[in-house]
């Protein structure tokens, strides 16, 4: 019978550690990526402001150089105010310091000769310019990234006590990572010290969760593969569950409850049916000698003369038509008796490859052969019903080859598997056909012509009363085999 319900509580277990290991790395590696881009963040934003705080600070300066000067304030002039001015600015706010007219061209700088500038700050582009002239707070930042290195530049104008423009003031600064770098390396070492601490606790804490989730999930889990129809089931009592696994215990005990219920109500149903099919049976078979009985006594009656000289042989004709009829209705009744009330089992201690080799020599046909991979195989079965078993799959398997057959086999093996006994009957007769295969072992199904039926589903009864099981493959005009599979009580 098929298990109605069955939990893998192994794999669930599995599932839970898997499931909260991977939420703690998850977790570790978003916190990670979160805190690496704080980092970035907070290295942008302190970049950002240190040019903005050096820009206010050098326009503030520049704006008391043009005030204070002698000069007149003028953008050709421009290089000659800030000739010695702009290396003293530079140096004080320590950045490099470009001027350049109102077109974007160069006028002076205080990069040294010597030093090689990845920028070309020879002249401002088009666009820059363009962003300069339009925005409200006439100023802008250029961010470039050249060979890994991120600069920063800064662009306004420089204006007069009027505030006209006279020109632009380009302030680069190439952005120093090394301390953020550090400081992320730092966090990794950390962070990766405490991630293994993590996962270790994460894989302690899950075995012990999972253990405890599916301890009582296990126990429900055996409980339900024990189950069955056949035999009355126990309900499930746990204490201190939780309100799901109590909710799954409720719903098994009412699964017991409504199941030895309906096996009640099955049973007495399949008992109704099997008598009912049983009497049809019985009722079938006696009518069948009933009819010509009938015949012949009606026959009898209008053809009797009792001055015929042959009156005496036809009296004699009359009741040995008579027994014979009698005689079959009682195989008939013997037979279903037989069916109904097994006899009770002998069980001796026996040799099963002897009582097979005895059960075959009733047989003349010299077409049969016996093989067992052991001389002695030794059981404890009812020696009778076992004989009965091998005289019965044998007869059969001589009725189904056919009278045309040239060369009629039939082979009869015996071995051990395990803790069991395999007794196999083989012939190659006509086989069985497809559409009568799931009937044979049914009491009331035969293919012959005479006799009940009653021998296949005999035999299986007696079979199953072991705990053995017999099953059959068989392929159509190549032949049929029979497998009795017993187990081995020592």
């Amino acid at each position: 019978m098929a298990k109605p319900f069955n939990i893998q509580s192994t794999s669930l277990r599995v599932r839970i550690f898997i499931a909260m290991i991977f939420l703690t790395i998850t977790s570790s590696v978003l916190i990670a990526m979160v805190t690496i881009y704080q980092f970035k963040k907070e290295a942008r934003n302190y970049h950002q402001d240190r040019l903005i705080r050096k820009e206010d600070a050098v326009n503030e300066h520049l704006n008391f150089v043009l005030q204070t000067t002698d000069i007149p304030v003028t953008t050709e002039n421009l290089p000659l105010i800030f000739k010695d001015k702009i290396f003293e600015l530079s140096s004080i706010h320590n950045i490099q310091i470009n001027i350049y007219d109102l077109k974007g061209n160069l006028l002076i700088t205080s990069k040294g000769n010597f030093i090689v500038d990845k920028i070309n700050n020879e002249v401002i582009s088009p666009n820059i310019l363009k962003i300069i002239e339009t925005t409200s707070t006439k100023r802008f930042i250029d961010l470039r990234i050249i060979d890994g290195i991120t600069y920063r530049s800064a662009y306004n104008y420089i204006k007069d006590n009027q505030f006209k423009p006279l020109g632009i003031i380009s302030m680069p600064v190439a952005e120093e990572t090394s301390y953020y770098d550090a400081q992320v390396n730092s966090f990794f070492i950390l962070f990766a010290q405490i991630y293994l601490f993590i996962i270790i606790l994460a894989i302690i804490l899950a075995f012990i969760l999972s253990s405890y989730i599916t301890k009582t999930l296990q126990f429900i889990s055996e409980r339900i593969q024990k189950t069955s129809i056949n035999r009355r089931n126990e309900k499930i009592k746990v204490e201190n569950a939780s309100y799901e696994i109590e909710t799954l215990i409720n719903s098994y005990n009412q699964m017991v409850d409504k199941l030895e219920e309906s096996a009640d109500k099955l049973a007495q149903s399949h008992r109704e049916l099997a008598w009912r099919e049983m009497a049809k049976q019985v009722a079938h078979e006696i009518k069948n000698p009933l009819t010509p009985m009938k015949l012949t006594v009606q026959s009898f009656q209008r053809k009797f003369n009792p001055e015929d000289p042959k009156v005496n042989e036809k009296i004699k004709d009359f009741c040995e038509t008579m027994v014979q009829q009698i005689d079959t209705m009682s195989a008939v009744a013997s037979a279903f008796s037989n069916f109904a009330s097994m006899p009770a089992q002998q069980n001796t201690t026996l040799n099963v490859v002897k009582v097979v080799q005895l059960a075959l020599d009733i047989f003349n046909e010299d077409f049969i052969n016996f093989e067992s991979t052991e001389e002695e195989i030794i059981a404890i079965f009812d020696q009778s019903q076992i004989i009965r078993i091998i005289n019965n799959l044998v007869k059969n398997a001589i009725e189904g080859i056919p009278n045309y057959e040239p060369f009629p086999r039939i082979s009869v093996k015996v071995k051990r598997e395990s803790q069991s006994v395999l007794i196999t009957v083989s012939d190659n007769g006509s086989g069985i056909p497809e559409d009568i295969k799931e009937k044979i072992f049914e009491p009331k199904f035969t293919t012959k012509t005479s006799g009940m039926g009653l021998g296949l589903a005999m035999i299986k009864n007696m079979i199953e009363s072991y705990g053995g099981n017999i099953r059959f493959e068989s392929v159509l005009n190549k032949g049929t085999t029979f497998y009795v599979k017993l187990p081995i009580s020592n």
